[in-house]
């Protein structure tokens, strides 16, 4: 058995990145940029006002000064003449600031009568102006490699980029398999179950940027097998389900074997999770997960998402942990790095009672793992412990 940090590794040195698109910028949300964004253009492109008042030469505006207004400026209608001595422009956010202005007057602190004002006594210090270039000029950049945000987004749009490079979506082939499982809406037999691991597994890549393909449920024989492989054939990332232990009826090594894998390793030392699996068949990597259905949660937040990072160009580093204090006291860990349902709440963490890995209404209610290492000490309450956020 390989630990932990060994088997990511393995799978680091299995995955290859999946090339590049370019996407409408509409639909690029959430998608992995590839390539920097690059401005060519002012924003704003002239000197705008942040407020509703009156546009003026800063050097004049002296409490209870009076100006004649000219004309006015709006956002996309500029006022086209020069402020001259004594005069101002009504004008509004994000209008153009006409020449000869280098200050917006706040409209609360005017008063008007006809095309009079008079400021106040007292005036807000102003100048109430963006210079032209303030948010990004030519040359700025949103850099790649990031997974876009909305406010990325937005961004974008701003710099007048129509198209982004982004990462192509590795496709990920989920592949369940047992003669036990039947899907959710069937009506199982008396000695069956319902699929499950598909269906978080599937959530699980899709939120962390790949295309999941749920492939029909493999039976425990070759032939179904090979069949269920063989609609996998064009995938970036095949991800089996069950079947890679060592049990009878266990024989996903056996078939992937036969039809061209090279195993990379077989059993990692963890909880849950040790009989996972990894190779290359084809030009798919091949991860076979335990069939349990919090271990195979657990080897996906572990190995299936660190995975994926790689795959869209965002390196290749293991899932980020965290730090909570114990709210009690924790038993001594065995000989395998045990990846325990947890709850975080502020800055303590309650691992629960139960770890039964076929128990998937514990995992519903973590929402972290918390690491002990391998023949971790028992702890006491106030300990500090990582864990990985789910």
């Amino acid at each position: 058995m390989i630990t932990v940090n060994e088997a990511l590794d393995a799978i680091f040195d299995l995955v290859t990145p999946c090339g590049t698109e370019d996407v409408p910028l509409a639909e690029t949300s959430g998608r992995t940029l590839a390539a920097a964004v690059t401005a060519t253009r002012l924003q704003p492109p002239f000197a705008a006002s942040a407020m509703d008042g009156y546009a003026l030469n800063g050097v004049e505006a002296d409490p209870e000064a009076m100006f004649r207004v000219i004309g006015e400026s709006a956002a996309g209608h500029g006022f086209s003449g020069r402020v001259g001595p004594g005069e101002c422009v009504r004008i509004f956010t994000g209008a153009p600031l006409p020449e000869g202005s280098n200050r917006v007057i706040i409209q609360e602190d005017v008063e008007r009568k006809g095309d009079l004002i008079t400021l106040a006594r007292k005036l807000d210090k102003g100048p109430h102006v963006r210079p032209a270039g303030a948010d990004f000029g030519p040359g700025d950049s949103i850099p790649a490699p990031r997974v876009l945000t909305p406010a990325d987004l937005a961004l974008a749009a701003a710099m007048n980029v129509l198209t982004l490079t982004v990462s192509r979506k590795p496709v990920v082939a989920l592949l369940a398999t047992g003669d036990e499982l039947v899907m959710p809406g069937e009506e199982p037999g008396p000695d069956q179950i319902i699929a499950s691991n598909a269906f978080g597994l599937k959530a699980l890549v899709e939120a962390n940027g790949g295309h999941a393909r749920m492939l029909p449920i493999a039976r425990d024989n070759k032939d179904s097998l090979r069949t269920a492989l063989d609609l996998a054939s064009d995938a970036d990332l095949i991800v089996t389900i069950g079947g890679a232990s060592v049990g009878d009826h266990d024989i996903v090594s056996d078939v992937a074997t036969e039809m061209g894998m090279d195993q990379s390793f077989y059993k990692v030392l963890m909880r849950p999770g040790k009989p996972l699996m990894a190779g290359r068949m084809g030009r798919a990597t091949m991860i076979g997960l335990p069939g349990n259905p919090v271990s195979s949660m657990v080897c996906g937040h572990v190995f299936l998402v660190p995975a994926l990072r790689a795959m869209l160009g965002l390196g290749e580093a293991a899932a980020p942990r965290r730090q909570a204090h114990l709210s009690k006291d924790i038993a001594a860990n065995g000989p395998r790095e045990h990846y325990m349902r947890a709850r975080v709440d502020g800055d303590q963490i309650t691992i629960f009672d139960s770890q039964d890995s076929a128990l998937l209404s514990v995992l519903a209610q973590a929402n972290a793992l918390a690491v002990r290492p391998r023949s971790d000490p028992a702890r006491p309450s106030g300990d500090v412990i990582e864990y990985l956020p789910i």
